[in-house]
């Protein structure tokens, strides 16, 4: 694929791509335009050497845990240090270990994305299911689990990704099946709670077009997630937003985005968006719009300096509807009593010649039993570990 751009000025009608159109029509003001850009750099394939193009903070280095894991998406690390990847495309989840070859541990799950570990059970999240198998002591899996069935239709958004809470609850992340529109299922566009007996589901929190990334302070154990804005609104709206996601939140996706904005795209009788603006919840950080987080993770480790401790890295998978393009890179969330402070970038370099191509582009995030830093590459196949520590060569070199 060459890299391509264009300018498309669309009506407001365009913006969705809902199953129910006819709905999402009716809603939308045909009054209203806005122009957006497709902009598609040129993929480059994996060379031994490019890593060394790769930027981390000074004390830092990147190398290659593992290559040819093609659709390499979300990760989970092992009791026994072991590295599980799933890859959606093709339906399987690989166990991968130090210098070992990949180990297939389950397959036919098309469209398997979320994982999480918890008290000897890997559970994991397709489109429509949710499913749970213990971790036998040699690394592979027993008989598979089904929790749930039937989430609702994937649409635009059709990966998963599931967390277990601090109180032992299952989380799973349900994205919007459209880019703008009202849904008429309640569990789009949300986060649903089962609770550890598994016994009900339930929406906990709503309004959130595809927090895809998501995890739990380790001091103060409060939900953070980062939710993905709708395209075709311009280069620079609407914001990525990192949310604190708390029970029976409303965050206000369709109607509302950034710091109470209202969406101007988008009307649908009976609806107040005023009211509706005045009671979302604002995020607590907003970033460049199309970022496209998709993976958050806290650190929990100690090989890091301590600055690093509880703060978050979010996986930054890339624009498309951008010129110029903006992700394809990791970030530092600093978190300061609890609270988010500031980003830094923390590893970048996947963009190249001027973003007229890519590298990498980072999907998710893992961290090791000794506290390295995985980020998988779901365009090339490769699996980063970045470490810190005395002999570690920077990159900047």
């Amino acid at each position: 694929m060459t890299c391509k751009s264009f300018a498309l000025l669309i009506s407001a009608a365009c913006l969705s791509s809902c199953t129910h159109a006819a709905t999402a029509e009716r809603e939308q003001s045909s009054a209203s335009k806005v122009v957006g850009y497709a902009f598609y750099p040129e993929q480059r394939g994996y060379a031994p050497d490019s890593q060394r193009g790769l930027k981390v903070p000074d004390g830092f280095a990147v190398d290659v845990f593992a290559r040819d894991v093609k659709d390499a998406r979300m990760m989970a690390v092992g009791d026994d240090g072991s590295v599980y990847v799933t890859r959606p495309d093709e339906g399987d989840v690989l166990r991968l270990t130090e210098g070992g070859a990949p180990q297939t541990v389950t397959s036919q799950l098309p469209g398997v994305h979320g994982i999480a570990i918890h008290e000897g059970r890997l559970y994991l999240a397709t489109t429509k299911e949710v499913l749970a198998a213990d971790i036998a002591p040699d690394g592979t899996l027993g008989d598979h689990r089904f929790i749930a069935t039937d989430l609702p239709d994937g649409g635009q958004h059709a990966r998963r990704t599931i967390g277990v809470g601090p109180d032992g609850s299952l989380f799973v992340s349900v994205g919007s099946d459209c880019n703008v529109c009202t849904e008429p299922d309640a569990e789009h566009a949300a986060m649903l709670r089962i609770p550890p007996d598994l016994s009900t589901r339930e929406v906990f929190a709503r309004g959130l077009r595809n927090t895809i990334g998501f995890d739990w302070h380790p001091a103060t154990h409060e939900m953070w997630g980062f939710d993905q804005g709708s395209d075709w609104m311009g280069n620079d709206n609407p914001p990525e937003e990192l949310n604190r996601l708390v029970a029976n939140g409303d965050y206000g996706w369709p109607f509302v985005f950034g710091d109470r904005q209202i969406n101007p795209y988008i009307n649908r009788p009976g609806i107040n968006k005023e009211q509706m603006a005045a009671s979302a919840i604002p995020p607590a950080m907003m970033y460049q719009a199309h970022s496209a987080a998709i993976a958050m993770v806290f650190y929990r480790g100690s090989q890091f300096p301590d600055a690093y401790r509880e703060d978050a890295f979010v996986a930054m998978h890339g624009s498309w509807n951008r010129n110029p393009p903006t992700g394809y890179k990791v970030v530092r969330v600093h978190f300061e009593n609890g609270q988010p402070k500031s980003t830094d970038d923390f590893l970048t370099g996947f963009l190249v010649d001027g973003g007229a191509a890519y590298i990498g582009r980072p999907a998710g995030l893992a961290v090791t039993k000794d506290g390295a830093l995985l980020v998988s590459d779901d365009a090339n196949g490769v699996i980063y570990r970045v470490r810190y520590g005395s002999g570690a060569r920077t990159t900047n070199d």
